[in-house]
């Protein structure tokens, strides 16, 4: 239960209730004012005889009490009602058509009614707005007649009056009952999306040390806090795998280290026995052993030379350090220690190698041993095409030196073994030096480019 009313849901359900009570306390308050506003009103009106049927027989009844149609007791019947109607106008006819009194008659009336105008006016305001009540004085109607005129609002109902007078401010009051749930409601999510954007930026925060998220501080315990601290947990297992990772590569490294050595040792043993054996008289065959023994031992030297510096790239442990360098006349040079090599596998050897006019930012000792693995790559897996380019390319977009084969392939499977490691040699010098390289490779031939983009 403790969990729930700590829950979002529960926090919102609150704002909810909250909202609804106040809506229920203005109802309330609103139908209390209304009904205490209507009852001053009714009362008001109670006192002033505000019934039209009422106020009719009683201005009837008026005028026919007056016994003397004169200006004097004209004046003083309108006097009494202005008393009680303070909105009212009343004006008299007489017998010949002549307005003799009137009392705050709105608009003009004309001096002299004729019978057409009267049966005009009656007809006019028959039911209309305002309330008209004609009568003869003293009941005979050669004395003319007196008109009583009320506005009709003064006859409507209190809740109509009320509605009319206060409804603005009660609109006014439940429009702001209904803005401060809207802005309750805005500030409640907005700050559960300022929390979920602060997690979203502790995942792409990135601790400097092991390159893992950064944890998030738990201020709630809510659905929120919950999520951000199973965050936080996975961040820490992450952390303890990493370090079991970083673990289990150092005894990787260790034992690759360890069986280089050991297998180095044992190896040049061999090497120096074999060269024993072939200063030996042998036999044609035995001497075609021994080559074959000393060229194995010279393989397995290479494969075992392979793995340590792959093992280091690995780990970044390889030692790195970038000059200006002309690549150009590197390569040269380096081809120059290998071309008696391909002379003696009987290679038709093709150089075509012009200048750059920029020199690469390269570190020599990794760029001699990406060449020295592709040139091994071809003698190994590419005897079959006895032929090697090694060219230039320069565009717009590059410089490149190209490497050409006429072997079967790296696809097509070889007698020789040990292909992948030193072409993954390759690729990780490559790329650790900003550099590139596309190898394109097909029954006709591998074509190999190692580039430098401007």
């Amino acid at each position: 239960m403790k969990r729930f009313f700590q829950s979002l849901q529960a926090k919102y359900m609150a704002i909810i209730l909250v909202a609804l009570f106040l809506f229920q306390a203005a109802y309330l308050l609103v139908a209390m004012l209304a009904m205490g506003l209507q009852e001053d009103i009714s009362g008001e009106k109670n006192k002033n005889e505000s019934d039209p049927s009422h106020i009719e027989e009683k201005w009837h009844a008026d005028a026919a009490e007056v016994e003397n149609a004169s200006s004097e007791s004209i004046h003083k019947l309108f006097s009494k009602w202005k008393k009680d109607y303070p909105e009212a106008s009343m004006f008299w006819v007489d017998e010949k058509g002549n307005v003799l009194e009137q009392l705050d008659v709105k608009g003009d009336l004309p001096a002299n009614w004729t019978p057409a105008f009267t049966a005009k006016f009656i007809k006019e305001r028959y039911g209309g707005d305002p309330f008209t009540v004609i009568s003869f004085i003293g009941g005979d109607e050669k004395n003319g007649f007196i008109v009583l005129e009320i506005p009709r609002n003064l006859f409507l109902p209190p809740i109509v009056e009320v509605t009319e007078k206060y409804g603005l401010f009660l609109g006014a009051g439940l429009l702001l009952i209904i803005s401060l749930f809207i802005i309750v409601s805005f500030l409640f999510f907005r700050g559960i999306r300022k929390r979920l954007l602060q997690l979203q930026e502790a995942m792409e925060r990135r601790d400097m040390d092991n390159n893992l998220p950064i944890g998030i501080d738990v201020q709630n315990n809510d659905e929120i806090g919950q999520l951000e601290r199973t965050f936080n947990e996975m961040i820490l297992e992450l952390k303890e795998s990493k370090q079991r990772e970083q673990e289990e590569e150092q005894l990787r490294r260790e034992l690759i280290a360890n069986l280089s050595h050991d297998l180095r040792t044992p190896l040049t043993k061999i090497n120096a026995q074999t060269y024993s054996i072939a200063k030996e008289n042998l036999s044609p065959a035995g001497k075609q052993a021994v080559k074959a023994l000393e060229t194995s031992i010279v393989n397995i030297d290479r494969l075992i030379e392979n793995l340590m510096s792959y093992t280091l790239l690995m780990a970044s442990k390889h030692k790195q350090e970038l000059i200006e360098l002309d690549a150009v006349r590197f390569v040269r040079e380096s081809l120059a220690s290998w071309y008696p090599v391909f002379e003696k596998e009987s290679f038709e050897v093709n150089i075509e190698l012009e200048p750059f006019e920029v020199k690469w930012l390269t570190d020599p000792m990794w760029l001699g041993r990406i060449f020295d693995n592709i040139l091994q790559n071809i003698l190994r897996h590419a005897k079959d095409g006895l032929y090697l380019k090694v060219a230039t390319e320069s565009t717009d977009e590059y410089d490149a030196i190209v490497v050409i084969d006429h072997g079967k392939g790296l696809k097509n499977s070889s007698n020789e073994k040990g292909a992948g490691i030193g072409l993954s040699i390759v690729d990780m010098m490559v790329k650790g030096m900003k550099l590139e390289w596309d190898i394109d490779s097909g029954d006709e031939g591998t074509i190999i480019k190692i580039l430098r983009k401007h």
